[in-house]
């Protein structure tokens, strides 16, 4: 029988975020609210359900997407 449990696994070690970066995301964090507070609402009022991502958590979503397109330019 094999022993698999000593394998080596990678481990990610976490990004460290710049303070321009920070300051990208919270500026298109804080933009990008009213849109899917907006948005939000529509599927709420179209699907008849709460179990939704909230604004919030679409905003922060919007920005985590957005944010590396803008330093991924070369």
């Amino acid at each position: 029988m094999t022993d698999i449990s000593a394998t080596p696994t990678k481990h990610r070690s976490p990004t460290r975020r710049s303070a321009e970066f920070i300051f990208y995301f919270s500026l298109i964090f804080v933009l990008a609210i009213p849109f899917t507070t907006v948005a939000w609402a529509v599927d709420v009022f179209r699907r008849h359900t709460l179990f939704l991502h909230g604004p919030l958590a679409r905003a922060w979503a919007e920005a985590d997407r957005t944010t590396p397109l803008i330093f991924s330019v070369h």
